[in-house]
This record gives C-alpha cells, structure tokens and sequence, in this order.
C-alpha cells in the first residue's frame, strides 16, 4: 500500500513521464514537408573557338544580376509579373554558379582570366552585366541576356562591348526542361563571351 503522502509526490512525476510520449504522438500528425528539388546550370560550355596568342591576360571585373535572379530560386515571367517555381532551387545562388562558369569557361580557354587576389596583372578587365535570367511564358522560353564591356586598364577606356543572349525554348513544361534550357541559354551566352573576349583583348605590354 501507498503512503497517500507518497502518492500525492508521484503524481507530477507521472504526468512528467507521459507528456513527452503524447507530444511524441502528436509530431507524427504533422505533414511533412516537400522536399525541394536542387539544380544547377553550365554544363553546355561549348569548346573554345579558334586559339589565341598565349599570355594574354583580362581581369574579371564584377558581375552584376537582376535582383530577383540572383538567389537561388528560379524566376519566371509572364508578361509584367514574375512568380519563382515552387519545390526547385539552384544549389547556390544563381550569380555565384555563373561566375563559376565563366571561370571554367576560361580555364579551357588560351586567355587567363584574373580573378581579384591574384598576384597577377591583366592589359584589361571584363565586366558583365547579367540584364535577363529567367524562363518566359508562354512556353516557356528560357532567355539569358547579358551586356559584356572589355575595358583597358591603364586609362579606363571601353575597348569593345556587346550584349549577348540566348532564348532557349523549353521542351516542356517540367523543372527538368526548364532547367535544361537554362543550362543551354547560360552555355551559348557564356561561350560566346568568352570567344568575343578572346579576340578583342590586347596582349600584355612589352
């Protein structure tokens, strides 16, 4: 038999002991999130045009994205509005996986392209100015637009600028095919730039 002292002391103790297998019931009740599918983008570098003159060196100059482009969520526009698609991210923010690209872009490439830190000097920088990242509907289309300016060092003079793009129609209307195009769209548009810098560039000062 139980002191009725001692049963008064085990009470709380009892309710302590049940109250996390309750809230332990009550978390197997709560829906479970959908997980997000993670993409990346560049793997469609074309090979590099015609060789140039080894030692010709461009410093990498800052790359600029449209705000809602530059995370890691991929915009879509339907005319005057943008929404992002639910369930899907790029595995880092979309301005950093595109300078990565161009990076490997010019690692294949005879022109050396000098990134900030470097103990290295470069006869001229390139600049780019991403002015379109998104997959356009109806479609969709996947457009990649981007402003490219090769400026000499010394004096800060433009020595050429285009701007490049690439529309990419999406062979359906999945994540997967949209971030296909976008894989196509970055490859022409970030290949090209390379090449047009290639040949524009001046050599290094003698």
């Amino acid at each position: 038999m139980i002191h009725p002292t001692l049963k008064t002391a085990l009470r709380p103790l009892a309710l302590t002991l049940v109250l996390p297998l309750a809230l332990g019931g009550c978390i197997s009740l709560f829906p479970k999130a959908k997980p997000v599918q993670l993409y990346s983008f560049g793997a469609g570098v074309p090979a590099a045009a015609a060789p140039a003159a080894r030692g010709v060196t461009v410093a990498k100059g800052a790359t600029t994205f449209p705000p809602a482009a530059q995370g890691d969520r991929l915009l879509t526009s339907t005319g005057a509005e943008q929404a992002y698609i639910g369930g899907a991210r790029w595995a880092g923010p979309a301005s950093v996986l595109f300078d990565d690209v161009v990076v490997k872009a010019f690692d294949a490439s005879p022109v050396r392209l000098v990134q900030r830190g470097e103990p290295l000097s470069a006869a001229s920088m390139l600049r780019m100015d991403v002015r379109t990242f998104e997959a356009r509907y109806p479609g969709p289309s996947v457009v990649v637009q981007v402003r490219a300016t090769l400026i000499r060092n010394t004096d800060r003079t433009i020595i050429a600028e285009k701007m490049f793009e690439s529309t990419v129609p999406a062979s359906d209307n999945r994540q997967t095919a949209i971030v296909a195009g976008f894989d196509s769209a970055v490859g022409k548009v970030v290949g090209d730039i390379r090449d047009w810098t290639q040949a524009n560039a001046p050599p290094p000062a003698r």
